[in-house]
């Protein structure tokens, strides 16, 4: 039996079970069971997809999303679920409970989910004695406590507490979920924040080697707004981008869903088309300067697929994974080579970008 099929088998079973719950309980739940249950040894990926970016090699290009993961502790486990690489967070400074629930809710039928937890973590001294080593490449996403008084102090302080943990850092300016958060997409903030962010990843280069530090946008910007956040980025020479965190839109027949009307972050397949577009303008307008991940709404190897020639050198998911079960990545990866067809990954990126942003 191989492992997709143990995972597929085994999701079968309990995915009924762990809907018919809370969806924030249902999701402790799968976390938990993760973190203790062993899995079975990782299967080698295929060759043809591998990538190398921001001075990195993954062994593939499926990473698992910031918000499933919060405070790292199954990170050592998703290179065994088959991922390439894994983002914890979003993580602050100081420990804190979010916003009140309930606060997650799914939308089936649209393979949607709602949320507003509100950067709910146990702090960066938690997250820090609980990480151990990873299996796949790490990311740690960080952002601000919501009573901060000094937003980019919270940020550089997450540089420091995972300077030695990190393989990359991830900037999340883009949550809708804490309040006035997305301000620091303007272009004088989002300066100042880099600026500090990126003179402290410098100052510990030398102990903790140079660490690549990504900025995380919203779905929902002009592009206007786009391009001074471009500007900002490849002025100040980060190391990429990820695009896009959930939307507060409410697109087609979410906004008359009654779970539509929850307030918070939409994503899952509903996002799909409006963080595709962002993305392939991001890439028309980074000129790739620095790569691009593509997140949102992907539920499928073809979504995947799309995902990259419009633009994106490597792919998270999150939302698809509470309808689909773990067995979607080994779909998505092996219906990616399906598709090569004699190509490269790389030749792919971008491939489709003018025809998503227009």
């Amino acid at each position: 039996m191989t492992k997709a099929t143990i995972l597929g088998t085994g999701w079968m079973l309990a995915g009924p079970l762990l809907h018919a719950l809370d969806p924030e309980r249902a999701h402790d739940i799968t976390l938990a069971a993760l973190k203790n249950l062993p899995l079975p040894r990782a299967k080698p990926d295929d060759p043809r997809l591998a990538v190398q970016a921001f001075g990195l090699t993954f062994r593939n290009p499926v990473g698992l999303a910031a918000g499933f993961d919060k405070n790292g502790v199954i990170a050592h486990k998703a290179g065994a679920l088959g991922f390439g690489f894994t983002e914890v967070g979003t993580l602050t400074p100081r420990a804190q409970p979010g916003n009140p629930g309930p606060r997650l809710f799914r939308l089936p039928e649209h393979g949607g989910v709602i949320n507003r937890f509100g950067f709910n973590n146990r702090g960066h001294a938690f997250a820090a004695a609980t990480l151990r080593p990873a299996t796949c490449v790490l990311g740690i996403n960080v952002g601000a406590n919501k009573d901060a008084t000094d937003r980019a102090a919270d940020y550089v302080a997450g540089i420091r507490a995972f300077a030695d943990k990190a393989d990359y850092f991830t900037i999340n300016v883009s949550s809708p979920n804490t309040p006035n958060l997305r301000d620091l997409q303007k272009p004088e903030a989002l300066d100042d924040l880099l600026a500090r962010v990126l003179a402290t990843r410098d100052a510990l280069a030398a102990t903790h080697g140079r660490k690549p530090v990504l900025l995380k946008i919203a779905p929902d910007l002009s592009l206007a707004d786009l391009d001074a956040i471009v500007h900002v980025a490849r002025a100040r020479k980060i190391d990429g981008m990820i695009v896009s965190n959930t939307t507060i839109t409410r697109p087609g027949a979410i906004a008359t869903h009654r779970i539509g009307l929850e307030a918070g972050g939409l994503s899952g397949r509903p996002l799909f088309a409006l963080s595709t577009r962002m993305l392939a303008a991001t890439f028309l307008r980074v000129e790739r300067q620095f790569p691009l991940i593509g997140v949102g709404g992907i539920d499928s190897a073809d979504a995947a697929w799309a995902k990259i020639a419009a633009g994106g050198t490597l792919l998270q998911i999150y939302s698809a994974l509470v309808f689909s079960g773990p067995g979607l990545i080994a779909d998505i990866k092996q219906g990616l080579c399906d598709r090569l067809a004699g190509r490269t990954l790389a030749a792919v990126v971008g491939s489709e970008a003018t025809d998503w942003a227009t």
